[in-house]
């Protein structure tokens, strides 16, 4: 693999957590993918929405020759607009995408790792996401710590990690 940096991300790159958010959003192999429209949806833009303004936004990227290649970012959410992968408003909600021709060659896991460490540091003893029971992604969390606390709905998990 060539030389892998991850970074946090900058204030001209934000753009990217949407493109992240796309791909990050779980869609079965025999299905069409969602129309792009859908990353206006409420439930689904609050990911992203004013990056930067809430405390605890953090926000990393995985670079590749100068290209931008994966994201992973997190953010507390409150009960009243819980995430997916909502747990309380001291965990921080995960959400993960590496460029598909970048995937399965431990970028991801080297995202989690780093988010891990940065949010340890930061005080923080948790983290969350929503992953749908399908998704190959599952086994790259429970390899990196995370085990399934409960469920969103009937297709997804919701997963944590205790940090150390």
């Amino acid at each position: 693999m060539q030389h892998l940096i991850i970074r946090e991300i900058k204030n001209n790159e934000i753009h990217f957590l949407k493109e992240m958010l796309y791909s990050a959003l779980y869609v079965p192999e025999d299905q069409p993918p969602f129309p792009k429209s859908i990353l206006a949806h409420p439930d689904i833009s609050k990911y992203i929405d004013n990056w930067g303004a809430l405390t605890n936004d953090l926000a990393l990227v995985a670079i590749i020759n100068n290209e931008l290649i994966g994201a992973i970012w997190g953010r507390t959410f409150s009960k009243s607009n819980a995430g997916y992968g909502f747990i309380d408003k001291n965990t921080p909600e995960i959400c993960m995408a590496v460029k598909e021709k970048f995937r399965n060659q431990g970028i991801g896991g080297k995202l989690i790792d780093e988010i891990s460490k940065i949010y340890f540091s930061k005080g923080f003893k948790s983290i969350s996401l929503s992953v749908d029971k399908l998704n190959k992604a599952k086994l790259l969390y429970l390899k990196k710590g995370f085990f399934v606390v409960g469920k969103d709905n009937d297709e997804d998990f919701i997963m944590k990690k205790i940090l150390k």
